[in-house]
């Protein structure tokens, strides 16, 4: 017996030792290739002040002398082509890929670094360049608001989600929210904010659609132009991404898009396009997906030929967070800069060269870019930053441009509403407002302004026997109620469960209250695609809560009011004719609750208009037959290592998804086969009306001038937008009836008064992608000009002959 328990013992030990063996081993091995793995290029830096000929300089590599590289007189190409000359090939190499994840999971000494900043450019000691940081930021810098032994915060402010900002239709108000992101990562010594996501919405269950603003390339183009020239106005870089067809978060990684070149370029990439054309941005991040069986990051096609040599693109290609497969193929790609970078990389980098399969000229190319970036930065002239944001007037930035991107889908004689009114508010949503999606596009704010908070600070009296039955369901379930914080909201995703009034509870809510307010959320982010069942779909509670809700107080002669909370589209035809109004208040950051009380109030006139269609089902879409709808979350290690799956054990829609609708994406689909909508695209009400009346168009050399008069004709001061449409007459091309080609937005209308808005569209601006000469093609003849105020109602109609 005691020789069978010693046998026990002595399995068990050698088990536990095992365990701890192998455990210490994939540490030291997740240390030394993802976190610690720098050595001798570790940053201590420590460099002077020099004067000559009356010159002030910082001397970088402390040789006493003025080099060119430190002249900041001389243009960035000087600087950077004497960096370069300077370099060895070891620290060129070296370049090529970040730091590692170090930095993103706070792992920084104290006092040095920027804990949070997701990925860096790593500094080169002998010559004194520093760390460069990249932080992401689609909706707001994401770095960690609190760092070791210190007793202040570093938080950031909490922007519009990239769809709301997109439904202001507002270049100029978009161009000053990303100023203020701007100034926010320059106080916050960030170098580049990695967004904005220009992918178009080809999809409404793409989990990231949020971070994206349209399902139609020119808005989307324009949008994302404008926040690149805010950003950048600060001397910040940004990062625009996911290049290219990366429209699902399944299997993303290794998925395989297969589209057509003409579904490309006129669809996926025109947005991108417009971006580089409009904004130059500093760089591009290249996606995790395949394009038609190649890596977006190691295909030169897309990041040389298309990119750069069609488009002009001047900066840098810099990988998806451990994207591709192949590290010299990426750099001979024109993916200049792997991130956030491994000793793996470093060492098949290192070999690529020494083998000749990755050319010094391929290096050089890649780390001159590298250096232009660094150079812009101003960190090598000694710029300095000052931790102290204006978060106040961001935050007020934020309650504007949130509220002119809020959508009016419905309002019957509702809203505005009296300031006198007691509200009761139904929905957990109501008390706990979404700010915005999660993954990288998340931001860590001070705040989030609730809509029962955004109603109190607007003079509301808030029924409290409704809160306190949120209240008591909270109590009820307060694991639920914990939010998962960081990497832990993209495989936990916080969704607590809804309240079941019942009709007793509705009924005594309804007698101390004037009006109902019942709020629908919901939230998606990276990692994983939303899904039909509750979630596009209304869940069977919330169903019955509209419907109760509606009919006991409308028994009472009370009005109902819904507002959506969400990051995507939702099913609305079965549903929207029971309320009385109906306000698409998307995830409008920090400040959501108070922008959501100033539409209700009459503060603000609602001016947005739908981004993307709201279909009546979800199969209407085209895209529907080749999208993966089982929602299947990524896996934690599924960022860094993905699998490849042989040809033919290949799942569709997981390692392929197969672009068949071709340039039939959206409101192109809809409209080309003749299918009802919700919601059509540009469609948002005002508590004013407005009128279109006149359109003039002249053709003049290579541009079309138009000019619209729009009048403010109700009684309510208020902006309108004016969408144009072209459409082909007679066309022999296969081609969508109409695409959105211009639009523009009036300041504030008085009642009564007019405002002249003029367009200038290029002629190759109706180009079709011609498969057979494979280039840009224009179709001559007549083409209608049509002005409207969403896709499907047109004001007015002028032609033009090409």
């Amino acid at each position: 017996m005691k020789k069978y328990i010693k046998i026990v013992l002595i399995t068990l030990l050698s088990l536990v030792a095992l365990l701890v063996i192998v455990g210490f081993g994939g540490w030291m091995y997740l240390k030394n290739s993802f976190l610690e793995f720098e050595e001798d290029y570790s940053q201590s830096i420590q460099v002077q002040q020099k004067t000559t000929d009356g010159y002030t300089y910082t001397d970088r590599n402390g040789n006493g002398t003025l080099d060119p590289y430190e002249d900041a007189r001389k243009s960035i190409d000087e600087r950077s082509s004497d960096l370069l000359a300077q370099m060895t090939i070891d620290e060129k190499i070296h370049l090529l890929k970040g730091s590692g994840i170090a930095s993103a999971m706070g792992r920084v000494e104290p006092g040095t670094g920027i804990p949070g900043a997701v990925g860096t450019i790593v500094p080169t000691p002998r010559l004194g360049i520093p760390t460069t940081y990249l932080s992401d930021g689609p909706a707001g810098l994401r770095i960690a608001p609190k760092r070791p032994n210190e007793d202040r915060t570093y938080y950031c402010t909490a922007f519009p989600i990239a769809t709301l900002l997109a439904s202001t239709w507002n270049t100029d108000l978009v161009q000053e929210v990303g100023s203020a992101m701007g100034n926010e990562a320059v106080e916050y010594g960030i170098d580049v904010i990695l967004g904005p996501g220009v992918n178009i919405h080809r999809h409404p269950l793409c989990g990231r659609n949020f971070e994206y603003y349209s399902e139609d390339p020119l808005l989307t183009g324009f949008m994302g132009a404008a926040m690149v020239n805010g950003i950048e106005s600060h001397e910040v870089g940004t990062s625009v991404k996911h290049y290219v067809a990366n429209n699902q978060e399944t299997n993303r990684n290794n998925n395989n898009t297969i589209v057509s070149e003409r579904a490309l370029r006129e669809l996926y990439l025109k947005g991108f396009e417009i971006v580089v054309k409009k904004s130059q941005p500093w760089t591009i991040m290249s996606s995790y997906n395949k394009v038609n069986g190649t890596y977006t990051s190691e295909s030169p096609y897309l990041l040389t030929e298309v990119l750069r040599n069609d488009w002009g693109f001047e900066g840098l290609v810099m990988s998806d967070w451990f994207g591709g497969n192949d590290a010299v193929a990426q750099i001979n790609a024109g993916n200049d800069l792997l991130e956030p970078g491994t000793k793996l990389q470093w060492d098949d980098l290192i070999e690529g060269y020494e083998n000749g399969t990755l050319s010094e000229e391929s290096i050089n190319r890649s780390v001159k870019r590298i250096l232009e970036l660094i150079i812009k930065s101003g960190k090598l002239d000694g710029e300095t930053f000052g931790n102290n944001p204006d978060l106040k007037a961001h935050a007020q930035t934020t309650r504007q441009s949130a509220a002119e991107g809020m959508v009016l889908l419905k309002n019957e004689s509702t809203l505005p509403l009296a300031s006198s009114k007691n509200i009761a508010l139904f929905g957990v949503t109501s008390y706990d407002f979404i700010a915005g999606g999660t993954g990288s596009g998340d931001v860590n704010e001070a705040y989030t302004v609730s809509l029962e908070e955004g109603l109190t600070n607007a003079g509301f009296s808030i029924n409290q026997q409704a809160k306190e039955i949120y209240e008591a369901h909270k109590a009820a379930n307060p694991e639920a109620f914990v939010k998962p914080e960081g990497m832990n909201a993209m495989f936990q995703p916080y969704n607590p469960p809804q309240i079941p009034y019942t009709k007793e509870q509705i009924e005594q809510v309804s007698t101390g209250s004037d009006v109902a307010i019942i709020t629908i959320g919901r939230n998606a982010g990276e990692g994983g695609d939303r899904v039909e069942k509750d979630d596009f779909l209304l869940t069977a509670v919330e169903q019955e809560m509209i419907k109760n809700i509606t009919d006991t107080y409308h028994q009472a002669n009370k009005k109902v009011v819904v507002v959506l909370n969400i990051g995507g589209v939702i099913e609305t035809a079965s549903w929207k004719n029971i309320p009385d109004a109906i306000l698409l208040a998307w995830q409008g950051g920090q400040e959501g609750g108070n922008s959501v009380a100033d539409i209700l109030s009459g503060k603000v006139n609602p001016s947005g208009k739908l981004p993307m269609t709201f279909p009546i089902n979800l199969n209407d879409h085209a895209a529907n037959a080749n999208f993966p709808l089982d929602g299947k979350p990524m896996g934690m290690f599924d960022m860094v290592a993905g699998k490849e799956v042989p040809e033919n054990e290949q799942v569709a829609n997981v390692d392929y998804t197969n672009y068949e609708e071709g340039i039939y994406v959206g409101y192109r689909h809809f409209d080309k086969a003749g299918i009802e909508v919700s919601y059509p695209f540009g469609f948002g009400m005002s508590y004013s009306s407005f009128s279109i009346d006149t359109l003039i168009t002249k053709l003049k050399n290579d541009t079309i001038y138009a000019s619209t008069r729009v009048t403010n004709t109700g009684d309510i001061a208020g902006k309108e937008v004016v969408q144009l449409y072209f459409s082909k007459v007679n066309s022999s091309i296969d081609r969508p009836v109409q695409e959105l080609k211009e639009f523009a937005k009036t300041d504030i209308l008085e009642p009564g008064e007019s405002e002249e808005l003029t367009f200038r569209i290029p002629v190759s601006e109706l180009s079709y992608w011609n498969e057979s000469s494979d280039e840009w093609s224009l179709e001559n003849g007549v083409y209608e000009v049509r002005a409207g105020a969403s896709s499907r109602d047109i004001k007015k109609i002028s032609m033009v002959e090409l």
